[in-house]
């Protein structure tokens, strides 16, 4: 009856750590998806800042001919658009050098799982 029991240990104690670790998976995938749609966002942002900003040149080079305010303004506005094109793209740069990998976190405690069992034998 003992080695039934330990069995049974045994088996509800990896069930349990299984369910652990795909609860894990799950949360981690989840968090990629919500991540990927963040960067087509930010990506999204990053075109629209880009092409206001290249119209908006295109609107100084015809104020050229002007009165003298519209030119500063303009070139006020273009640059704060490319400056947030700029922005949103070097930080989406980071943001996808930086990212974990897929299943990152569940990978390493499926080791530390696998070293603590090698451990207990």
């Amino acid at each position: 009856m003992g080695f039934l029991n330990d069995a049974a240990k045994m088996a509800s104690t990896l069930l349990a750590i299984l369910q652990t670790r795909v609860e894990l998976a799950a949360i981690e995938l989840q968090e990629g998806a919500q991540r990927l749609l963040l960067y087509f966002v930010l990506v999204a942002a990053a075109l629209f800042c880009a092409v206001l900003a290249f119209l908006l040149l295109i609107l100084l080079v015809i104020a050229l001919f002007w009165d003298t305010w519209r030119i500063g303004i303009i070139c006020v506005l273009a640059g704060i658009f490319a400056g947030a094109a700029l922005a949103i793209g070097l930080g989406l740069r980071s943001s996808i050098r930086n990212r974990p990998g897929v299943l990152a976190y569940t990978r390493a405690e499926l080791a530390k799982d696998i070293e603590r069992l090698k451990q207990d034998k």
